[in-house]
């Protein structure tokens, strides 16, 4: 399996369990997209720096393109393979995804509150 292959796999399944397991809808809300615009803003960042310095480099058989650093074109955008940013969606929705599924089985309490002690009254009496 490519790099390509397993990045499109990886985003089917994202949309799967986000749809139709989890059933979040993440992907139907507009806070999601304008959230991962901010994600996706740091990993092109983050990723066209790493690929663009050619730290790290990719087997022009397994990616789109011909594995050369570019800025655009070529199988990238700012430096980065497509594949990377298809991984990069398909990570981050799977997590959030589940991060909110786990919190509405909780009842939106991700973990129990802690025991208040009751407040004095004023004069000082309990």
């Amino acid at each position: 399996m490519t790099y390509t292959q397993a990045a499109v796999l990886g985003v089917v399944v994202a949309l799967v369990v986000d749809l139709f397991v989890w059933r979040t809808r993440l992907i139907t809300r507009r806070v999601w997209w304008v959230s991962y615009a901010i994600v996706m803003f740091f990993q092109l960042l983050t990723n066209g720096f790493l690929t663009g310095r050619r730290i790290v480099q990719y087997d022009p058989d397994a990616i789109l393109g011909d594995g050369g650093p570019q800025l655009f074109g070529d199988g990238r955008i700012v430096y980065a393979p497509v594949e990377d940013l298809l991984f990069g969606f398909a990570l981050v929705l799977f997590a959030v995804s589940t991060w909110v599924r786990l919190g509405r089985r909780s009842g939106g309490r991700a973990r129990p509150e802690p025991a208040q002690e009751p407040r004095p009254r004023p004069g000082g009496r309990r």
